[in-house]
């Protein structure tokens, strides 16, 4: 990250303190999880992950309206969002600015690529919000295939089923030979629905 040093959480070398899933104890800075209203929330809560050290920035020169709304109460504000348990350990769940808000549910879009790569047919996978009318958004995934796998849409979903509550399970799956990537080469949610034209 630009605004801080390049490592905030690593998970400790010896083998009974490291946690799988994790990205690890704070290293360096310290870091908290907050909520929209700025206030810094309890062990196991989701909310923003937020940092504060020395080696964070102090702001952007000359533009307040980039630092009011990247600092609160002291802490910048990462955009990650994710947990801390009762020992310290971070674990991420995503971008806040992925999240799919789907009539006032929030879903995580890396929970339900999750459920979606334990399938045995699925080799790739990117959720992202779909536009829907009433709701604001949906759900949607773009899927890669195994080399030779036959799955559909509807045994896609029906899986889903069986691990999401019906509200994440996606409305829409498109299944791709390869799902279009960003400028840097990496896989984007954002902009993913406007290039399939699902938007």
């Amino acid at each position: 990250m630009t605004e801080a040093a390049h490592q905030m959480a690593s998970n400790p070398l010896s083998r009974g303190s490291q946690r799988p899933g994790s990205v690890g104890l704070a290293a360096g800075p310290k870091i908290s999880i907050m909520n929209q209203e700025g206030e810094l929330l309890s062990a196991g809560d989701i909310g923003e992950v937020v940092i504060q050290g020395e080696n964070v920035t102090s702001g952007y020169l000359n533009n307040e309206e980039a630092n009011a709304s990247a600092f609160s109460n002291g802490w910048f504000r990462t955009g990650d969002q994710g947990h801390i348990d009762k020992k310290g350990y971070l674990t991420l769940t995503g971008r806040l600015k992925e999240i799919i808000n789907r009539g006032g549910e929030k879903i995580s879009p890396r929970e339900v690529d999750e459920v979606l790569l334990d399938h045995q047919s699925v080799a790739q996978v990117v959720t992202f919000a779909i536009p829907h009318k009433k709701l604001g958004e949906d759900v949607a995934a773009a899927i890669v295939l195994e080399d030779g796998a036959e799955l559909d849409e509807t045994g896609l979903r029906d899986y889903a089923a069986t691990r999401l509550a019906d509200f994440k399970v996606p409305k829409k799956v498109v299944i791709l030979e390869e799902i279009p990537k960003g400028p840097t080469g990496k896989l984007q949610r954002i902009g993913l629905a406007e290039k399939l034209g699902l938007a």
